[in-house]
């Protein structure tokens, strides 16, 4: 891979992961409930879930769904649902002086395994791979795959940090509250260019 080419893969990377969608609603409104400490297992998830899935998609997973096109609805329904209920949960967090006993953030495996029914996920998964990985070897997948390492590392700490910072404005009750509604009902929002593509 020349220089050039990871520049721009680089780049494509970094900004396909640090724009607002659900991993990144999602880590704000832990770090602002839960603390970065506790959402450090939430951020590791997506840092090699993501991976994990343009390797898989690299090598060829996607020919699994074209052979069963039925996977593809099955996968947005599954993504509408889990997108739906986790919605849910942000928008009825605990307040701040409940959330180091009742609240509970996602889990390393949670946020790994989001990653397979995170419309944004597959959609970078897919380009990236079809733009710099053409040739579909296993070494230009591998560099795809650890570019979205490291650049997930600065996103999802970007993400969680910011909302850490909002945790002192949100100590009112009522404010947090509406934080997390808001924060739900954007998260919702991602699902309409999946529920209702341009054509």
């Amino acid at each position: 891979m020349t220089i050039e080419l990871y520049s721009a893969l680089f780049t494509f990377a970094l900004v396909t992961v640090i724009t607002p969608g659900p991993n990144n609603l999602m880590l704000m409104a832990s770090g602002a409930n839960f603390g970065f400490r506790r959402t450090v297992p939430h951020m590791l998830g997506i840092g090699l879930g993501m991976p994990t899935m343009v390797v898989l998609v690299g090598i060829g997973i996607m020919q699994i769904f074209d052979l069963w096109p039925v996977s593809y609805t099955v996968l947005k329904v599954a993504s509408v649902a889990y997108l739906l209920y986790l919605a849910w949960k942000i928008a009825n967090s605990a307040a701040p002086k409940n959330t180091e006993t009742e609240g509970k953030p996602l889990t390393f495996l949670q946020s790994a395994a989001f990653q397979w029914v995170n419309p944004k996920a597959w959609t970078m998964a897919l380009s990236a791979i079809t733009l710099y990985a053409t040739s579909r070897d296993l070494t230009a997948v591998l560099w795809v795959a650890g570019t979205y390492v490291m650049v997930s590392c600065i996103s999802t700490t970007s993400w969680t940090v910011l909302g850490q910072q909002l945790r002192r404005i949100l100590k009112n009750e009522t404010r947090l509250k509406i934080f997390n509604i808001t924060m739900a009902l954007l998260l919702v929002a991602t699902l309409i260019p999946v529920l209702w593509p341009k054509n």
